[in-house]
C-alpha cells in the first residue's frame, strides 16, 4: 500500500478519485484498523522515496504492483507528465 500511496503522490496532489481507488484497495485487502490508518496517513503525507524501494518486491508479485499503479494513476481519469514519468519509471525499474 505504500507504493501505491507514493504514486497518489506522483503529481504532488491526490485527488480524490485516488483516494477512493485506495480505500477500495484497502476494503479489497482486508486491511486492519490500524493498517488502514497508516495508509491514510500516506495520503496526508508521501512515504519517503527511500521507503519505497521497487526492488524488494518479490518478483512474483511485480506484475500485480505495475498493474495497480496503472490503475491507480488512471483513476481520475487523466495521466500527468509526472505520474507517467513515474510510472515509466517503475516499470523498468521492476524489469
Amino acid at each position: 500500500m505504500k507504493f501505491v500511496c507514493s504514486f497518489a503522490w506522483a503529481d504532488l496532489e491526490v485527488q480524490p478519485e485516488e483516494r477512493r481507488f485506495v480505500a477500495r484497495l484497502a476494503r479489497t485487502l482486508r486491511l486492519d484498523a490500524d493498517e488502514r490508518a497508516q495508509v491514510e496517513e500516506w495520503l496526508k503525507t508521501p512515504p519517503r522515496p527511500e521507503e519505497v524501494d521497487p526492488t524488494t518486491i518479490p518478483k512474483a508479485h511485480r506484475e500485480i504492483f505495475l498493474e495497480t499503479v496503472r490503475a491507480l494513476v488512471a483513476s481520475d481519469g487523466q495521466v500527468s507528465p509526472e505520474e507517467a514519468e513515474n510510472l515509466a519509471l517503475f516499470r523498468a525499474l521492476l524489469r
